[in-house]
């Protein structure tokens, strides 16, 4: 038997990358809110509940890579939307959204488009149906709490933005060199 190329593309590995970064990062945010408000400690445990299906892109991208490249914007887009409902829209959760449109725009081949498109429409329609339909938060928090929780989202929303830019820099340049190559 001859071995088998486990090797992904390079937006596979990236989009597996950024899958790893965000889940070692999950299990952190209930300590940022336990240090920096401390209440709701017990509430943001909640945002543990996405790790799982997170834990599954690493796995998914040896099968179906754009499977796994479709799955981190669809997951988060979702995560987001679940975190927007726990912690309400004034804390700063829907900023993810634009974290995961940023995600769909890097995530794609140009003879992919139209998955690219659908994912940041998709992104998109739920963040303007989030606006409508999540109501009160899950949590009651005051507003002090909120403001806290604003800036530690939008520092969390620049640092993951800024990740994923740094990761899949140059991927398109790459990938559009070895076909010239070969």
């Amino acid at each position: 038997m001859r071995a088998v190329d486990q090797r992904l593309d390079p937006l596979t590995e990236a989009t597996v990358t950024v899958a790893w970064v965000i889940i070692a990062n999950k299990p952190f945010y209930p300590v940022y809110v336990w240090y920096l408000v401390g209440d709701g400690v017990y509430a943001s445990l909640w945002t543990l509940a996405a790790a799982p299906l997170l834990l599954t892109i690493p796995f998914v991208a040896k099968r179906s890579p754009l499977a796994a490249r479709i799955a981190l914007p669809l997951i988060g887009t979702l995560d987001t939307l679940f975190e927007t409902k726990l912690f309400g829209q004034n804390s700063g959760t829907e900023l993810f959204f634009a974290a995961c449109i940023m995600l769909a725009a890097m995530s794609f081949r140009a003879e992919e488009a139209w998955w690219q498109r659908g994912m940041a429409a998709f992104v998109f329609v739920v963040f303007v149906a989030s606006r409508s339909i999540v109501g009160a938060p899950l949590h009651g928090w005051s507003e002090s709490d909120l403001a806290t929780l604003f800036n530690l989202n939008a520092f969390a929303v620049a640092s993951l933005t800024t990740f994923v830019a740094l990761r899949y820099a140059g991927i398109r340049l790459q990938e559009s060199t070895s076909e010239t190559e070969e």
